[in-house]
């Protein structure tokens, strides 16, 4: 059983603008829930105890909204980047001391996902182990190539897009300098450095695994989106179940 979570939430949001400007995406509710508490949900659910929040951008609005945790039975750890949100990768490494040593799972805050947690190995193969989906429509060229033994390659043929959710070992983030020393933000303080480079780099050691999911995934990224799903589950919420 994972134990710990990461929601990645620091993001501006910024193609979500003007509901950005005074509610940070994660926040934002869709089908009578906000996107994060549907998270918060699936988390308690596969057993999931303690998750970490990273926060940047309006920040303060979530201990207001989200307390400690207690309301899914979970404990919430916030960590807070300060104005300036780290990236994906740095928001990770900066999380990292609240994550302890064990394999723990990440999940994008703007994302929407029907995914069972429990289905993913709670020891992965390699140093994380991706959740897959099909490439939608603003995304065509997708991000990694599956192999059959679940190992992931860079992209190419039948490559898929990663659903931003993922189970990490710590050791993701070894060698980060060297992988992003071309990055101006790795030698801020604290680091602030995207995650991708490490996924590649990670495939292209074989030391990448994932699998392919086939359900319900939405990028809620844009007004459109955003609107699309929050019409979808409230179809789903109000339909007649046989």
């Amino acid at each position: 059983m994972i134990r710990r979570a990461l929601i990645l939430a620091a993001g501006r949001g910024e193609r979500l603008r003007p509901l950005t400007l005074t509610t940070p995406k994660p926040l934002i509710a869709v089908g009578g829930k906000r996107l994060i508490e549907w998270h918060l949900e699936r988390l308690a659910g596969c057993g999931v105890r303690e998750v970490v929040i990273n926060t940047a951008w309006l920040a303060a609005q979530f201990p207001a909204a989200l307390g400690d945790g207690s309301r899914w039975g979970l404990r919430i750890d916030y960590s807070a980047e300060g104005v300036e949100p780290l990236e994906t990768g740095g928001g990770i490494l900066h999380a990292l001391p609240r994550l302890g040593p064990e394999p723990f799972l990440v999940v994008n805050g703007d994302i929407w996902c029907d995914l069972d947690f429990a289905k993913l190995p709670t020891q992965p193969e390699g140093v994380a182990h991706l959740v897959l989906v099909d490439n939608p429509t603003h995304h065509p060229q997708g991000d990694f190539s599956p192999g059959a033994d679940g190992r992931l390659a860079g992209k190419g043929p039948g490559a898929l897009t990663y659903a931003g959710i993922g189970v990490f070992r710590p050791a993701i983030l070894d060698g980060w300098r060297e992988v992003l020393a071309d990055h101006p933000g790795s030698t801020a303080e604290p680091p602030r450095f995207p995650l991708a480079p490490l996924l590649y780099a990670a495939a292209r050691r074989g030391a990448l695994y994932g699998q392919h999911h086939r359900g319900a995934w939405t990028d809620a990224g844009t007004p459109q989106r955003l609107a699309e799903l929050d019409a979808r589950l409230h179809t789903a919420a109000t339909s007649p179940r046989g």
